[in-house]
């Protein structure tokens, strides 16, 4: 291994959390950012919904945040949503700051162009802008071009990190948090990162299920780094399926936007017949978890292998200038949503939960920060409503870049590190028990901790994922680290933390449904689902 890489602040993850940190912290710090594959290779860039912001007069934050309160399910930290919706403003000035282009409508008599704002399910008000139905890719590739060119900030793609590290003194307590091993995906050996602070910005977790609207980084890496460095994590329980990936046997991962439904698109069953009346009265806008589930209950009810979504009553104009990508990529399938229903189904998107964070997105770790999907903030509660998580990524971004700054000056430099050694171990014998512990963690996460739950199912899944957990430790310890084994390890970790967090919330709530116990419990203060690492005391609160 060679020298180690010393800056101020060391990012891990380059979507729009990550790079909204390493942004504002590059005038005064040395920031290196920690990609997994290339810089754009995150959730941001697929994102197509948009950024819920309150930008209409006929809108207020009072009814964002109600909204957003609502569709938590009443477990929403109301400050957290106070706080991200009152800086939705300054978070989407600063995006155009870069030189983000959002959709704007035509020329008001005064020559100003207002944003052209969409509606998505859960929101009362049109107020997501949006960049036509490409919005993270807008987003991503813009913060991408800002970064690249910014002297301050140093660029490493096709690096993993294996894990975080902490001081320790001379007891061999551990204290801060100063730096992370990180695997050089192309020359395969482990890299030592020194830094004052250090960010976790890798996103969720979705790639635990088998099948995901998210890019293959989606692994839930900074959960299990964060968690192993003795971090709380909560609301793990809190899994979003999006109602309407796209069904088709050429198409990996490729969502249907729920603004196809906040523009008047209607799920149908293979026959032409609407069904979501039958489950909500606000029908297709209902919030995502109720129209998952009513799409697999029907899905199941008439063993069908997908439901439509037609928006083709629209003019066909209408269709290609809001939906251009959704268009041409399912015409690419010789799907014309102009003519016809986008076959669709359920599919895992959104980690709702993560690792516990105040509002400067600091974690139990001193020096150790979370933002984005990777931390659980309070704003998503039981339900992430739809386009409120880019705009959380932008607003505890900015948060925690500004508290990094406050006391970046009074950090001291990290200590000498011992260097990453595999002196010891052997080239990995047996790829096969990997892919083969992959399939199986991913299906039986899918088949027993999906949509719809059981206390059965959980207590099956908990015995799986315990025999995993020990393969993959022995496996760990013995043999030098790939990509495809530290992404297992990680996986397993985050799974078995879903399946912990699901076996301890006895009722249904928003996002997680059991039908051994299918009712709300009416307490008044429901409460968070929180995960300690045993043998890690809390560090006194500042």
């Amino acid at each position: 291994m060679a020298a180690p890489l010393d800056f101020d602040v060391l990012v891990i993850g380059s979507g729009a959390a990550g790079l909204t940190v390493a942004l504002q912290l590059a005038p005064t710090a040395r920031v290196a950012v920690l990609s997994k594959g290339e810089l754009a290779d995150g959730s941001t860039m697929h994102a197509q919904g948009g950024i819920a912001a309150v930008l209409d007069a006929a809108d207020s934050t009072e009814f964002h945040i109600a909204d957003t309160l609502d569709a938590g399910a009443g477990l929403c930290d109301p400050s957290a949503v106070r706080f991200v919706v009152e800086n939705a403003r300054d978070a989407i000035a600063r995006l155009v700051g870069y030189g983000v282009e959002f959709d704007r409508d035509e020329a008001s008599a005064n020559g100003e162009q207002a944003y052209h704002l969409t509606r998505e399910g859960g929101h009362s008000r049109r107020r997501i802008v949006h960049a036509a139905d490409a919005t993270g890719r807008e987003v991503e590739t813009t913060l991408e071009e800002r970064v690249r060119e910014t002297p301050n900030i140093a660029v490493f793609e096709h690096f993993l990190a294996v894990d975080v590290v902490r001081e320790k003194d001379e007891r061999g307590r551990l204290g801060r948090c100063v730096g992370a091993y990180a695997l050089d995906r192309k020359k395969g050996c482990v890299e030592l990162f020194r830094a004052k602070a250090v960010v976790i910005a890798t996103g969720g977790t979705s790639k635990v299920y088998l099948y995901s609207s998210n890019p293959d980084s989606c692994t839930g890496d900074g959960i299990a780094m964060a968690w192993r460095a003795g971090c709380r994590v909560a609301n793990l329980e809190f899994m979003q399926f999006h109602p309407t990936c796209l069904y088709h046997p050429q198409a990996k991962s490729f969502l249907i936007s729920e603004a196809v439904r906040g523009e008047g698109g209607k799920l149908r069953l293979p026959n032409g017949e609407r069904f979501m009346d039958r489950f909500d009265p606000r029908g297709e806008l209902a919030p995502r978890d109720i129209v998952a589930r009513a799409i697999d209950h029907e899905m199941k009810r008439i063993g069908a292998d997908c439901v439509y979504l037609d928006i083709s009553h629209q003019p066909a104009e209408f269709i290609t200038h809001h939906f251009p990508t959704i268009h041409a990529r399912c015409l690419e399938l010789g799907i014309d949503i102009t003519r016809q229903g986008i076959p669709v189904v359920p599919a895992a998107h959104y980690t709702c939960g993560g690792v516990m964070t105040d509002k400067r997105g600091r974690t139990d770790v001193p020096g150790l920060y979370s933002v984005g999907e990777a931390a659980f903030t309070g704003l998503h509660g039981a339900n992430r409503m739809a386009s409120n998580s880019l705009l959380e990524c932008l607003v505890y971004g900015a948060a925690a870049a500004q508290d990094i700054l406050e006391r970046l000056p009074k950090m001291p430099p990290p200590p000498e590190l011992p260097v990453w050694d595999e002196s010891w171990v052997a080239e990995a014998d047996e790829q096969v028990v990997v892919a083969h512990n992959w399939d199986e963690l991913r299906r039986f996460m899918w088949d027993y901790v999906g949509i719809v739950r059981t206390t059965k199912r959980l207590e099956r899944a908990k015995h799986r994922v315990d025999t995993l957990l020990s393969e993959i430790d022995e496996y760990y310890g013995a043999f030098r680290v790939t990509n495809d084994l530290l992404e297992l390890r990680n996986l397993a970790m985050v799974a078995d933390l879903i399946i912990r967090s699901a076996m301890s919330r006895r009722e249904s709530r928003g996002l997680h449904y059991t039908l051994d116990f299918p009712h709300t419990d009416p307490v008044a203060a429901p409460q968070n689902t929180i995960l300690v690492p045993q043998g890690f005391r809390l560090p006194a609160v500042d």
